[in-house]
């Protein structure tokens, strides 16, 4: 197995909104905003390589949304998926699976594109296999009046249109170990129904793709929990139980939204789970 971190670009959101309850002087320590209020983040996605398998792990944005959608989140740098995955030897076209870790557009939208005569969307993978889980699908196709701007449709029926479109099982409790995927998957509620996040054993490591559970090395705090968060109650219980176990047994937590740090690890402290080391992908696993 091999792993390749994919820079699909760059956007912000408002910081109010990503930390919730937590006061700006005290979020604006980590994550600090810009004259708008906006802060940075990423769409970073991860690339896994198996064998003959390429499974590329949520998509990004996307960029068949018009200008004025655009505008709402400040795209900035110059990172693309076809870029990174280029950057690594690869293209679109050589990925077998796509895995989304839920259906948001920031994290989807990357998966479906314009036909060529833009007369309507087309799978932007055309030789993968696009999985979610049935619940996550049925909540996001069912969506509910907070995450409805969330969930565009444009996004979500071309994949089960194109006959692309797989299930993953979701387990009895919280974690499965998908043979299917070659990859364990941890099912989290607080932030959407039957969120996905991929665990790898990869060189003698633990990796965890963190997705919208911990977004930022600023949302490492129990507290700190996104206002986007449909049951943040809930974010608080998975939160507990997975800091404690990754700072525990030493994981590396993947982060697909911070813009600044792709890896950290966790210690414990008298005050919970904080930071303990932050990385470069490159920095810790060899090519």
């Amino acid at each position: 197995m091999r792993l390749y971190p994919i820079e699909t670009g760059n956007f912000k959101l408002d910081g109010g909104a990503m930390f919730g309850v937590v006061p700006k002087s005290i979020w604006t320590r980590t994550n600090p905003a810009d004259a708008n209020n906006m802060i940075d983040l990423a769409a970073r996605c991860l690339l896994i390589e198996e064998g003959n398998r390429l499974i590329l792990v949520d998509t990004g944005l996307g960029n068949k949304q018009s200008d004025k959608f655009f505008g709402y989140y400040y795209l900035w740098g110059d990172h693309s998926l076809d870029n990174s995955l280029e950057k690594y030897g690869f293209h679109r076209d050589d990925i077998t699976d796509v895995f989304m870790t839920h259906l948001h557009f920031d994290h989807c939208g990357g998966s479906i594109q314009w036909n060529k005569d833009r007369t309507g969307y087309e799978p932007a993978f055309k030789n993968a296999t696009f999985w979610t889980n049935p619940e996550h699908w049925d909540w996001a196709t069912k969506p509910n009046a907070r995450e409805k701007a969330s969930f565009l449709k444009e996004n979500l029926l071309p994949m089960e249109e194109s006959g692309q479109l797989r299930f993953v099982a979701v387990p009895e409790n919280h974690f499965a170990s998908d043979s299917a995927l070659d990859f364990g998957i941890r099912f989290v509620n607080g932030h959407t129904e039957k969120q996905m996040l991929p665990t790898l054993k990869y060189q003698d490591k633990t990796v965890v793709f963190v997705a919208d559970l911990v977004p930022t090395v600023g949302h490492i705090p129990l507290p700190y929990v996104m206002g986007y968060d449909t049951r943040p109650l809930l974010t608080l219980d998975e939160k507990r139980i997975f800091l404690d176990e990754a700072a525990e047994n030493g994981y590396y937590l993947f982060f697909e939204h911070d813009a600044h740090n792709e890896i950290c690890t966790l210690k414990q402290t008298e005050k919970g789970v904080r930071l303990d080391t932050v990385h470069r992908f490159d920095e810790i696993f060899t090519s």
